[in-house]
């Protein structure tokens, strides 16, 4: 995988996750865009900004204890962590809970947060349990499907295979932009065009903002506005 060039990487962490979406639709030339979560996310600390890189994906299972052998359970949690240790950066962890809507183990608390950024991910993203939400370390979010008290029977099930969260398939190494809306995987294809586009719809988003917040604001310049907006739009 290449390396994101720093200035893209910059202006992508600066943007919302929804001006994302939007831009890559400018760059494909239509509406349509679908590889973004479904439903409403929980975020750990929702002014932390954007968490953008490469997915390190496993996923987990709570609610029942593991029928496997403890040895074999136990390999695996450190094949996990070796995992989320390399491979592209920046990165993030993308952790399906394949208990799905019963998920009640908290893989995300204070130690496992902790652990992760030291290992040099940026954030998590996770259908599963979050907790110890006034512990978790600054500078790693983590948005997830629910907030629970216990980790229950939190252990791996696969490690780099893929993970589905909220709706949305990620496979490990795509490139993921996150943040409190929720998160989408961004086409490679569109990464040389993208900066451009997100220029451009932050400049006509401004032709009817700018006019909308100043005052003496009406319909005679709404209207004014909204043709501007929709001209540049096409």
């Amino acid at each position: 995988m290449a390396p994101l060039d720093d200035d893209l990487l910059a202006l992508l962490r600066k943007v919302d996750t929804p001006t994302v979406c939007n831009a890559i639709e400018v760059v494909e030339g239509k509406r349509g865009f679908d590889a973004f979560t479904r439903g409403t996310v929980l975020c750990s600390d929702p002014a932390a900004g954007a968490i953008v890189g490469f997915a390190r994906t496993a996923r987990i299972a709570a609610a029942a204890p593991p029928t496997e052998p403890p040895e074999v359970i136990r390999a695996r949690r450190m094949d996990y962590y070796r995992h989320m240790a390399t491979g592209p950066r920046p990165a993030l962890a993308v952790v399906e809970d394949v208990d799905g809507t019963a998920a009640i183990g908290a893989f995300w608390g204070e130690i496992n947060t902790t652990v992760h950024k030291g290992l040099g991910l940026l954030g998590a993203l996770t259908n599963g349990v979050m907790r110890d939400l006034g512990d978790l370390p600054d500078g790693f979010p983590v948005i997830a499907g629910s907030i629970g008290p216990s980790h229950g029977f939190v252990h791996v099930r696969d490690v780099g295979a893929g993970a589905t969260v909220f709706g949305l398939s990620v496979a490990d190494g795509d490139l993921v932009h996150a943040d409190r809306h929720g998160a989408l995987v961004i086409p490679l294809a569109c990464l040389d065009r993208l900066a451009d586009a997100i220029h451009k719809l932050l400049a006509t988003e401004r032709l009817i903002l700018d006019p909308a917040r100043a005052p003496g604001f009406d319909f005679a310049r709404f209207e004014a506005a909204w043709n501007a907006f929709e001209a540049a739009r096409t």
